[in-house]
């Protein structure tokens, strides 16, 4: 049973990547299709950060600073969120990591180069 995180890598300034999200396992796959999920990213000397959050139905809300420039979705189908990430910035540089109830997945490293 988990949440593994992947996509992330090195971009340059105003490119785009796309984070997944995927659980494992019977139970918890229910569980993860039924209740919101949620994209954090903590920068490097600094605290971890809400980015966006997905409910089961597809409601997305988003903090400030990525409004307008990623989109979280969801594929139930195949258990999985996503964050496309556009215009990218330096500043969005910093370990991804999804959490769903209590549950958190791995991390993935995205590097934005000015």
């Amino acid at each position: 049973v988990q949440l593994q995180a992947s996509g992330g890598g090195v971009v340059q300034t105003g490119g785009s990547l796309r984070l997944s999200c995927a659980a494992s396992g019977v139970f918890f796959r229910t569980f993860f299709s039924i209740n919101p999920v949620h994209w954090y990213r903590q920068a490097p000397g600094k605290e971890r950060e809400l980015v966006a959050s997905i409910t089961a139905a597809g409601t997305a809300a988003y903090e400030e600073s990525v409004r307008g420039r990623f989109a979280i979705s969801r594929e139930n189908a195949k258990y999985t969120v996503y964050l496309q990430g556009n215009s990218l910035k330096p500043e969005d540089t910093g370990v991804y990591s999804c959490r769903t109830g209590a549950r958190w997945g791995n991390g993935t490293l995205v590097t934005v180069s000015s």
